[in-house]
């Protein structure tokens, strides 16, 4: 071979070796970060809707709900036949989204043959003209989803604002046992009969519920975050006497004040946060059933809390029901033990925790001298500093300060238990954004 051929053939190989690496750099850069493939936009509606620019965004959470339990009524057929309407609001935006479904407390295999996900327009049941789009799983319309367990689904492009409504829609044409749920949503979503999964008009859907059926997870790919903040909590976070469809939760007020932040270009982390709170949840106790419903704390913080995608803080408000619940009275250690452990945890996957102080409850039903007394003495253990690596102290932010056992009147829903909406706004406002700074603390 002479010289000249020898260079022809070296710049050929070169020149193959540049064109397969730009290749092999487009199709990375045009992953939409779904490890089984692409969703495309439904065809049937009124044409095709933006589709978001490739992206390198990173995958957050910017809406969830715990599973609690099997629904009541649901039992034998489950919802078959019927198009269920899930209205779920965003901490953060993004330019593709997925969705986790759970089967967790069904008896038998759940058939999703349909799924889809839109903009809501407005507060009904419509969706945005052009934002209807198909879900996939594996690249099959149809997913199987055994008893217990969940799945998630392709990642689909779309762009998804902050703050906003998203339609998730699911059809089951077949029986399939009890419908796992979570109650007490302050979020009314809706049923239809038949398979109505892509109808954008909405007008079908004519049966109402406070509750989420069957998902449970809303992830975007974001360029607006860098992590989640997942808030661990009972009804308190829950937000169950919030004002129903007006996002008022203490949590949904705390997201609204990262963005702000961000925006004002204050130095706090870009976060999504995201609302892992069950009316009546313990730290120790779960409820009856097997699973059981309302799963313990200590029992449901890997799952809730710490699987959360792309968690960086976890906030900590939980052991009110422990001390209201206890058919006894509570041991404040044990209480504090089964908080620790969670810590421990998050710690050991490098997570931060902000822990809440216990807020006051003179005048419910429940309140006695003796379990004002467990409640202080966790307080102060808290307040100390030997719980958490950082601490919100509700307690202070809501009591009377005229009464301290007691919320201050505006900041009390009625019960003597649980916040209005005010109080919400005070909790989430007496948080230190500050706080979600730093990782977990290095163990000695």
């Amino acid at each position: 071979m002479t010289r000249r051929n020898g260079y022809a053939l070296l710049s050929a190989i070169i020149a193959l070796i540049v064109t397969l690496s730009a290749a092999i750099y487009i199709g990375a850069a045009s992953d939409d970060g779904s490890a089984t493939g692409k969703s495309t936009p439904t065809k049937t509606g009124s044409g095709r809707g933006p589709v978001a620019p490739a992206s390198t965004g990173l995958w957050v959470g910017a809406w969830s709900a715990s599973p609690v339990g099997a629904e009541p009524g649901t039992e034998l057929e489950g919802l078959a036949g019927d198009s269920v309407r899930n209205v779920v609001h965003t901490s953060v935006g993004g330019t593709s989204a997925r969705i986790t479904l759970s089967n967790l407390y069904g008896q038998s295999r759940l058939t999703i043959t349909h799924a889809s996900v839109a903009l809501a327009a407005g507060s009904s049941t419509a969706a945005v003209a052009d934002t209807m789009r198909r879900l996939t799983f594996g690249g099959s319309p149809t997913v199987v989803i055994p008893p217990g367990q969940q799945v998630l689904s392709d990642a689909v492009r779309m762009t998804i604002p902050a703050d906003a409504d998203v339609l998730v829609t699911t059809y089951s044409p077949t029986p399939s046992g009890p419908v796992t749920y979570h109650p007490h949503a302050r979020q009314t979503s809706y049923v239809a009969e038949g398979d109505l999964t892509e109808d954008a008009t909405g007008t079908a859907y004519t049966g109402q519920v406070d509750a989420w059926r069957y998902v449970t997870a809303l992830d975007v790919l974001s360029h607006d975050s860098e992590g989640t903040v997942v808030v661990f909590g009972d009804s308190l976070t829950d937000g169950i006497t919030s004002t129903q469809n007006a996002n008022r939760r203490w949590t949904d007020v705390l997201s609204r004040r990262l963005r702000a932040a961000v925006a004002a270009g204050q130095d706090v982390p870009r976060y999504s946060v995201v609302n892992q709170g069950i009316s009546g949840n313990q730290i120790l106790a779960s409820g009856g059933g097997r699973p059981a419903d309302n799963q313990a704390g200590v029992g449901r913080f890997h799952r809730d809390a710490l699987s959360r995608t792309s968690v960086k803080v976890v906030v900590i408000d939980l052991g009110v029901n422990d001390i209201l619940r206890n058919p006894g009275l509570a041991d404040p250690q044990r209480i504090l033990d089964g908080l620790r452990t969670l810590v421990r945890q998050a710690h050991a996957r490098g997570l931060k925790v902000v822990g809440a102080t216990l807020m006051p409850f003179q005048g419910h039903r429940g309140y006695t001298d003796a379990r004002e007394n467990v409640r202080q003495q966790i307080n102060a253990e808290i307040r100390a500093g030997r719980v958490f690596d950082a601490v919100a102290d509700f307690d202070e932010a809501v009591r009377d300060p005229y009464n301290p056992r007691k919320f201050r009147p505006d900041y009390d829903s009625g019960d003597h238990l649980h916040p209005s909406d005010a109080g919400y706004e005070r909790m989430a406002e007496s948080f230190d954004l500050q706080d979600l700074k730093g990782a977990a603390p290095a163990e000695l």
